[in-house]
Parts: structure tokens; sequence; C-alpha cells
């Protein structure tokens, strides 16, 4: 039983993942971050019985992995390589032999031997001298918390069994895990590790689930049972909150609800400033399946397309005819609306299985993206060939992943030359004018970006990628996840040279990246001049809400006034300043307290929360 010291009223700071507020009681899952086993040695008429009780534990865990993999599989589309990963770690000599060995030479429990496998794997990736391979000991941890769990009995990520919806906390959940909480007595979950890119926060905001990650101290102070209140806007958490702020959450969470039902009324407005700039709102999507999603919320065509999803779960490239008419059915059903396509992005954190990929010692810089179809020439001529004859059936633009140089789009257009010229001498039917783009995510691009854009017909901007090289920051990594600022001057700088590039050769600049559906920016993009806006469908209300609410004017003083600040600080400072004036139903007298990281942050008006230890900003 906790004690009354325990029960202090605690405010925890994490990174608001994907908005919403909850109370309610919470679940604990896995171990404590530093929390011993109580170690047991074993007689010898055990062992053969706890070496079974692993082998069992970890036979549930890959059942949990597989049954996942099949019953998710078009949600997960982008993430089945991370779950094959998982079930080869689940099965490796490190984790999988070494406990077993543990267990049987030095007659010890599974939990024990589990720990020491564990740790001698991290004294052996800290040895590595790549810091990307070295981070890659996240996936082993998180292998591990699994079949912890087994061990436990905790089996799957589910409510707590006694009808009463929870709130889910652990280190870390993995994507299959976070769908699995569509189907159970989840409210939302809240995990110690992760930042506001990482692959939960973005599944969560994909699936409208309320979550915070990033909440270092979560699993060390919480127990199951623990009431708690969850911001998903701006990251804070409440532990056993006061009644002063249970009263005002609860009154928050009808503001939040009448203001979500208000936004919906905005769906399928247009995206124009009260002084007349429009600006195109599209979505961003993985299969033809989610097209229905992006009209339902409003979107004006498809900014992003990811190609790759059609590679990633299965064991053969799929040939030229099958890519022919999953491109043409996403097209029909786009129609009349403009289908943004971006070609093969393999490889960095996506490895398909279907194609072959050597050991790198950094992937995220290695040979992914534009750079593995240019080295692979059969299977990009396939898609672009499959692309151009699907064109016919509606607006196709198709987009170049990550370009670094004007020698890259040469070769590509050079390609495309060659690839209509076939078509043309073979009689097939093709798109004979198909707007050509790129995506600009690294720093050498948008140095050059007067170059380039004469030689294309749009720039998109993915901000995910660029931020993290602009930055050199591994945004999966949570060691510097917090240092992924989307509003580092640099950044801002690097969007407007973009932006004042592609217009001077009179080309449309889109962004498709995370910072595009982020409310706590969205005046400053409308300000630097983008001209098209393409997030996850959830977002498009709530983007066109806030559009329809502001002048080109304004956000193009803000913009100044913004680029003008020498510090991300100060930047934070001007969107504080500015931001709860203008749009109070957004961020009202809260402001922007948690903007720091609150990718995609959604916050309503009223008086800032009372806070059980000072209210720190």
């Amino acid at each position: 039983m906790k004690s009354a010291i325990d029960r202090i009223p605690r405010t925890i700071y994490g990174i608001g993942a994907s908005p919403g507020i909850i109370i309610g009681r919470l679940r604990l899952l896995g171990r404590r971050k530093g929390q011993r086993h109580v170690h047991a040695h074993l007689d010898l008429i055990r062992i053969g019985a706890e070496a079974a009780r692993f082998r069992a534990a970890v036979d549930r865990a890959e059942a949990q992995l597989r049954t996942a993999r099949q019953q998710f599989a078009e949600q997960l589309a982008g993430y089945t390589a991370i779950i094959d990963s998982h079930l080869l770690m689940l099965r490796d000599r490190m984790i999988f032999d070494r406990t077993l060995a543990a267990i049987e030479q030095q007659g010890i429990d599974a939990e024990w031997a589990l720990e020491k496998a564990l740790n001698e794997t991290r004294v052996a990736f800290a040895a590595i001298d790549d810091s990307y391979l070295r981070a890659r000991v996240h996936d082993v941890e998180q292998v591990v918390e699994r079949i912890f769990r087994q061990l436990d009995d905790q089996g799957e990520v589910e409510g707590a069994g006694t009808g009463e919806k929870v709130v889910l906390v652990a280190r870390d959940f993995a994507p299959e895990e976070i769908l699995r909480m569509q189907t159970g007595q989840v409210l939302g979950f809240v995990t110690e590790q992760g930042g506001a890119t990482s692959h939960s926060a973005i599944v969560a905001r994909s699936l409208g689930i309320t979550s915070v990650v990033g909440a270092a101290e979560i699993t060390q102070v919480a127990a199951t049972g623990d009431l708690i209140v969850v911001d998903g806007g701006t990251g804070l958490l409440h532990l056993h909150p006061t009644q002063d702020q249970l009263d005002y959450y609860r009154e928050y969470q009808q503001q939040y609800q009448r203001y979500s039902e208000e936004v919906a009324a905005y769906t399928h407005l247009a995206a124009e400033t009260i002084d007349g700039l429009a600006v195109r709102v599209e979505a961003n999507i993985g299969k033809a399946e989610e097209a229905a999603l992006a009209v339902e919320y409003g979107a004006g065509g498809i900014g992003l397309c990811r190609s790759e999803y059609c590679y990633l779960d299965r064991a053969t490239v799929p040939d030229e005819e099958e890519l022919f008419d999953l491109y043409r059915e996403l097209l029909v059903r786009l129609s009349p609306f403009p289908v943004t396509i971006r070609t093969l992005d393999a490889g960095g954190d996506k490895f398909p299985a279907s194609l072959r990929w050597a050991s790198e010692m950094n992937p995220a810089l290695g040979l992914r993206a534009i750079r593995f179809s240019l080295r692979e020439p059969a299977i990009f001529i396939a898609q672009l060939r499959a692309l151009f004859r699907a064109g016919v059936y509606g607006r196709l633009r198709i987009m170049f992943p990550m370009i670094t140089s004007l020698c890259e789009v040469r070769r590509i257009k050079a390609l495309i030359d060659s690839v209509q010229a076939d078509l043309r001498r073979e009689g097939v039917p093709f798109a004979e004018q198909v707007p050509v783009g790129i995506m600009i995510e690294v720093p050498s691009a948008v140095s050059v970006a007067d170059v380039l854009a004469r030689e294309v017909d749009f720039f998109s901007i993915g901000t995910n990628d660029l931020i993290q090289y602009a930055l050199a920051i591994d945004r999966g990594n949570e060691q510097v996840a917090h240092m992924y600022e989307p509003l580092h001057p640099a950044v801002l700088r690097m969007i407007r040279q973009v932006v004042e590039a592609g217009h001077a050769a009179g080309i449309p600049v889109a962004m498709c990246g995370e910072m595009a559906g982020d409310l706590a920016v969205l005046p400053v993009l409308l300000g630097l001049g983008l001209d098209e806006l393409s997030m996850h469908p959830y977002a498009i209300p709530y983007v066109k809400r806030m559009i329809r609410q502001s002048t080109a004017e304004e956000s193009e003083r803000l913009a100044a006034e913004v680029l003008a600040c020498s510090s991300t600080q100060e930047v934070h400072d001007c969107l504080n300043r500015c931001l709860p004036a203008r749009y109070p139903e957004e961020f009202g007298q809260r402001g922007l307290r948690q903007l720091k990281g609150s990718c995609c942050s959604v916050v309503m008006n009223g008086v800032s929360p009372p806070a059980a230890d000072g209210g720190r900003c």
C-alpha cells in the first residue's frame, strides 16, 4: 500500500504527442526504470521448468507480434520492417541464448537472467563507434520489455480488465501496441521515452489517441491505480491531482469537446485568410485505402503519398502492372483532386524485405531514397512507367525524395524522357504532361534551391528530415529528441530561402512534414508564403479554421518578427506574446508554455491550470 507521502500531488513535464484531455486511473506496464527484480537462485529440479517458462514467454511475445502484423497489416504499412526486426531479436543469441545459458548454467530465475543478458547487450552496443547503430539498442530494450511483460503475466496492451478505461503508462510502446489500444479499454497513453516525431507519437496522432511522450520520471513515481490528468496538447501530467486541478481540467474537457465540435464545421470550407490569401491544405497518406479519410476531413488533394508502403510488407518487389493498378485506383478515388506520389523512399529507417540492402554504418546518411532508385534503375523505371501510365486517370504529380544536387535532378529527367519515349514507341497510353517536383529535406538542396527551381515544377519541404539533418539530431533517439526544434532560427530561415527561390522561379512551394500541421507554427508558415500544406487528415479542419481566422498581412508581420530572432527562445517568446491574443480559442492565456517540442499541439483557452509544484514554465 502506498504511503501518504507517495500520494503528494505531482506535476510531470513531458512532450505533447497527440492532443486531448484525459482524467483517469493509470495502469503501469513493465518494470519501473531502474527497478530491480528480486533475484532468486533455483534448486536443480526447478532449472528445467524455469527455462521452459522463459521459452513460453518468448513464444507468447512472438505470437503477439505475428498476430499484430497480420491484424493491422494496412495500418502498420510503414512499420512492418520494425516488427520483423523485433521478431528476429526475440530469438537472437544476444538475448535468447544468453538468457537460457544463465538460467541453466548459473541456476538463476528467468527475470534475473534476462536482465543480465540485456545489460551485457547494452555494454556491447555502447562500445560501437557509430552513434546511429549505438542508438539501436533501444529496439533491443523494447523487445526485452515485451518478454518481461509476458514473464509478469501482463499480456497484451489493453485495459485493466475491470470495465474501467485506463491510461497506459510504460517506458515505450511499439506501433502495433498503439494500434491495439483502439480495441481495448484505453483512454490514452504516456511513455517515458520518445519525442514529438518518434514512431509512437506519429502513430498516436494518426489514430487520434491522446498521449504524452518523453515523461522521464513517470515510471519511477507512478503506480497502477493512481489518478492522473494527461494534457496531450501541452505535455503536462498531473499525478494525484488536487481538487482544484480536477475542477479545472473537467471544465477544460468540456471546452475541448465544444471546440472540436466547432472545428468540424470547417472541414469542407476553403482554406483562405480573411484578406483573401488562399492556401491549399492537403493530406499525407500511405495507401489508396486512406483516400476516403482524406476526403472526409476536407483535404484539397494529396500532398504526399508514400509509395514505399507498396514495397514493405512483401517478399518480392511489385512489378509494373501491380504498381499501375495501385496508382490508378488512387487517382480515380481522388479525382478531380491532385495527387502527389513520392517515388520510393526506402532506407534510413525503412528497409523493405523485398529489396537488397547492404549493411551500413549509418543508414540515415547512406543508400536511401533517390540514391537507391538511381542505383537500381530497373526498379525505378518500373515505378516511373506505372506512374505515367496511371497519370491518364487523374491529376498526378510526381515527387522525388532526398534530392541533394542538380546532377540528380538531371539524371531523373533523363530517365523520364527515356521512359516516355519507350511508352510512346510501344503505343501505351500515358500522361504526357505530369508536374514533376522534388522534396527539399537536406541543407545542400536549400543552398542550391534557386538552381533546382529552374529544373522542376514544384518544391515540397520535408521538415522531418530537414530539421534532423540541419540540426544534426536523430529524431528517434530519446537522448537528443528534446533538441529536435522546428522553430530553430536556422530552420525558419531555410524555409524562407526555399520559398523565395521557388517563387522567384514561378513554382509553388509546399510543406509535407509534421511541421505543416502544427498550429503553433501555422501563422509563421502563412507569413513565409507557403502555397500548400500537407498533413495527417485529422489535422486539416483545425488548420483550416485557423487559416480562416488569419490575415496575410498579420502573418507576414509575425514571420518577419520571428525571422529577426537570434535564438529559439526568442522565437518562443515572440509566439507566446503574439498568438494568445490573436487566436484565443487555440492558445488563450495558457499560451505556449510547452511550445518547445509540442508538435501538432492544439490547446484551448482559459487560465493556466493550478500547479502542484509551483507551475514551472
